[in-house]
């Protein structure tokens, strides 16, 4: 398994209809052409410490419109880890590489080299993992990717449909407030795999972000 994918267990029954996913003002949502492509992670300097005062709100800018995050407290280092790399610009002109939208519902983002295993450097801890949720990570979840525990870097998902399919493995650090109908947009257009998870076969790249 590729470092800092998500190891996902579905059943091959379990296939989603595309079309439960187009959201109502799908035919005010469209993708624009993106110079965004596979580059070197940036490198950077991590924080220390989680950050005295937190920042509340990130958006990431898509080339498919805007996605809006409320940054939650519980989670104070990764908060204060992300919130680094998207203010030094690591996140800038970078794919979504991969996407599923069978039993689990997901875009996953974060990795500049759009291969699955890119990192920035240097891994943290994990924290506030749904531990005792009936639904593990509910539509809006915003959570870490990692390849074990306490290998947290850069990679992250955004979670579009109620999704319990996974273990109460991966740091939750934001939920999403704007922009779930962008994501579901995004994965009516299907995978290029057909068991569901793959890269999205529409081009997803977030092109700025702003944290505040």
């Amino acid at each position: 398994m590729n470092k800092r994918t998500i190891a996902i267990a579905i059943a091959a029954s379990c296939v989603l209809s595309y079309v439960s996913f187009v959201p109502a003002q799908a035919a005010t949502i469209k993708c624009r052409t993106t110079t965004a492509k596979a580059h070197a992670p940036l490198k950077t300097n991590p924080p220390r410490t989680a950050a005295k005062k937190l920042p509340t709100t990130m958006t990431l800018r898509t080339n498919c419109g805007n996605i809006v995050i409320a940054l939650d407290p519980n989670a104070p280092f990764t908060v204060t880890q992300i919130s680094a790399l998207a203010k030094a610009g690591y996140y800038n002109k970078s794919l979504c590489h991969r996407q599923a939208i069978s039993g689990f519902y997901m875009l996953q983002c974060g990795d500049p080299t759009a291969q699955g295993n890119g990192d920035p450097g240097f891994s943290y801890g994990d924290e506030n993992l749904p531990v005792g949720k009936a639904l593990t990570y509910p539509a809006g979840t915003v959570a870490m990717a990692n390849s074990g525990p306490n290998t947290n870097g850069s990679q992250f998902f955004l979670v579009f449909g109620d999704s319990p399919a996974l273990g109460p493995s991966y740091s939750i650090w934001g939920k999403i407030t704007e922009g779930l109908d962008v994501l579901k947009f995004i994965a009516s257009k299907g995978v290029n795999d057909p068991s569901g998870i793959g890269a999205p076969k529409i081009k997803v790249a977030i092109e700025s972000v702003s944290v505040r």
